[in-house]
Formats: C-alpha cells, sequence, structure tokens
C-alpha cells in the first residue's frame, strides 16, 4: 500500500525576513505534526509602516505523511 498525505496551510510571520517567516511557519507546525516532508510557498504579503516592511507574512502549504494504521506494512 503506498503512502498517504495531508496537506496544512499556516501563515508565518516575523519582522526580519520572508525566509524567516518560512521557517517560523514550519517549526510551529513541527511541534505538533510528524513526517513532515516538503513545503510549498503560497501567498507573500507583509505590513507596511511608515513606508517600509513591519512584518512579512507568507502563506505556506505544509505536506506531512499520515501514519499508517496497520503498522505491519
Amino acid at each position: 500500500m503506498g503512502h498517504i498525505y495531508k496537506i496544512l496551510e499556516v501563515v508565518g510571520s516575523s519582522t526580519v525576513s520572508s525566509d524567516d517567516a518560512i521557517r517560523n511557519a514550519i517549526a510551529t507546525a513541527s511541534v505538533t505534526l510528524k513526517n513532515l516532508g516538503w513545503y510549498e510557498v503560497v501567498e507573500h504579503r507583509g505590513h507596511i509602516e511608515n513606508g517600509e516592511i513591519a512584518h512579512f507574512q507568507i502563506t505556506v502549504r505544509i505536506g506531512f505523511r499520515l501514519e499508517d494504521s496497520d503498522k505491519t506494512s
């Protein structure tokens, strides 16, 4: 039997960079989810204050493999 995957969409944020926002989203998701396998950037947006970027907000889809109910496979 093949593996089954689930996709979760989350938004990471950071005052430092878009890369940091992605890393924050993945790190937080990995606290409660197992078997994370890949991510995809869906949306890149941010908050502007006084003509400068104040927050990077990145929506990512994170794919993870669901555990088999039958552990003998």
